[in-house]
């Protein structure tokens, strides 16, 4: 299959049928989605939680996403990938924006970076694309903001807040963003951002009339249990069926099942005579 490209996503903005978006962390993941249908991989600084074990996206380093980013794009022969930029890594200033983001792809190996705001982050977005590199955006609830937005709430339910993410979204298709994600904002809303913009919106939480949607693998294939975002739908539920495995193999290592003949190398009885 041909490598996407970034014109390939624009050109998507036409289509009637929206595309797909899943996040990896790893490269078998990442193998498995690259021999699928889907032709978009985010990197999410959603490793943070699913990978790292902490509590928010907001501990995660640099180092932590590039090896990540590095992991993944080694699978992916079609799938076009794109990393995160972790908390503080452009936040701080443009020279520092263009800098982290050049590392996503030098050493991450990604094709585009994504990052979290809008108006306030125009100008790294501006010159991280003037320096060559693909920027998708992300508005609405932008979860490296959770402190300052008391937790994980949808976004745009008054007037102001949903003036305030319709000018981001302005303002990332103006910096040259080539997509933007729209994070746990009303249907309504994600509608009138879609019919606006020229670029292809990516919802998670945002409804059914974005242009692509966006989930995270461990929330399709039911890898985690008792967590069960509204936003999400499971596909699968192979935190059960890993853990019957499990406990299959522990069983049969315990009576002595485990490992039979045909999973046992012999070599010739002389060999261990002579060995003194």
């Amino acid at each position: 299959m041909k490598k996407i490209t970034i014109k390939t996503i624009g050109s998507w903005k036409e289509n009637s049928k929206p595309f797909s978006v899943v996040t990896a962390y790893d490269y078998t993941s990442a193998k498995i989605i690259n021999d699928s249908n889907i032709p978009i991989i985010l990197v999410g600084d959603s490793a943070s939680m699913v990978t790292y074990g902490f509590s928010s996206t907001i501990p995660v380093t640099m180092d932590e996403m590039i090896l990540v980013c590095r992991a993944v794009a080694k699978a992916c022969s079609s799938t076009f990938v794109v990393g995160d930029m972790p908390f503080l890594s452009y936040q701080s200033s443009v020279a520092t924006a263009i800098k982290n983001a050049g590392l996503i792809l030098k050493r991450g190996m990604a094709e585009a970076v994504k990052l979290e705001g809008g108006v306030e982050v125009k100008p790294q977005i501006k010159k991280i694309v003037s320096s060559g590199i693909p920027v998708m955006g992300h508005i609405g609830l932008t979860p490296q903001s959770v402190n300052q937005l008391s937790g994980h709430r949808i976004q745009g339910k008054d007037i102001q807040s949903a003036q305030k993410i319709i000018d981001d979204a302005r303002a990332v298709e103006d910096a040259g963003a080539f997509a933007v994600v729209l994070e746990c904002i009303p249907s309504e809303l994600s509608k009138l951002i879609s019919d606006t913009l020229s670029i292809p919106t990516i919802g998670i939480g945002a409804g059914p009339h974005c242009d692509g949607q966006v989930q995270v693998w461990h929330d399709i294939l039911g890898l985690i249990n008792n967590f069960h975002p509204k936003h999400a739908k499971k596909y699968l539920k192979l935190s059960d069926n890993i853990t019957k495995a499990l406990n299959q193999y522990n069983s049969d290592v315990a009576n002595k099942k485990f490992p039979e003949k045909k999973h046992t190398s012999l070599c010739s009885p002389n060999i261990i005579k002579k060995i003194k």
